[in-house]
């Protein structure tokens, strides 16, 4: 499976393809012999620094994530989350006629954060809720505040 690692403000991330489309983001830098450019990949990267330039809010990339049934539905109403915005694991529940809980679970088991925007889900009341990235909480926090979905003097929400 062709890798590509890249720096960016949250730490170093590494992107994997498979049969065309991206399987998963993780944080983390694989080793040079690992690694592959593919086009997929370029532009990949290419979106990912201009996320975090601030030049683009949501990705067009082709995405195959490996999961359930359920957390694939998830993942699909947490791409339709445009950037700068956020959703509460029970907007999500409702609209998957599910409950929270699976909800959560489903986001901290996403395995392409960031593109697959799971920390634009906030918990009930405002409150932050998870983030099972590297950093966890303060990488959601500078996440939302890049997407100026958080004020930027506020570090995370009230757990």
């Amino acid at each position: 499976m062709p890798q590509l690692s890249l720096h960016s403000p949250v730490g170093d991330l590494t992107v994997t393809e498979e049969n065309a489309v991206i399987i998963s983001l993780d944080w983390g830098w694989v080793p040079t012999e690992w690694q592959a450019t593919t086009p997929l990949l370029e532009k990949a990267a290419e979106q990912l620094n201009q996320y975090f330039d601030g030049d683009i809010g949501d990705f067009d990339l082709p995405l195959d994530p490996p999961g359930t049934a359920f957390q694939k539905k998830v993942w699909e109403q947490m791409l339709k989350i445009p950037a700068g915005q956020t959703k509460t694991y029970g907007d999500i529940a409702k609209a998957l006629n599910s409950a929270a809980q699976p909800v959560g679970t489903a986001c901290g088991a996403n395995p392409i954060p960031i593109i697959i925007p799971c920390h634009r889900v906030l918990a009930a009341g405002g409150k932050m809720g998870g983030y099972s990235g590297l950093g966890g909480l303060e990488t959601k926090s500078a996440l939302l505040r890049l997407e100026k979905a958080l004020p930027a003097q506020q570090q995370t929400l009230d757990l």
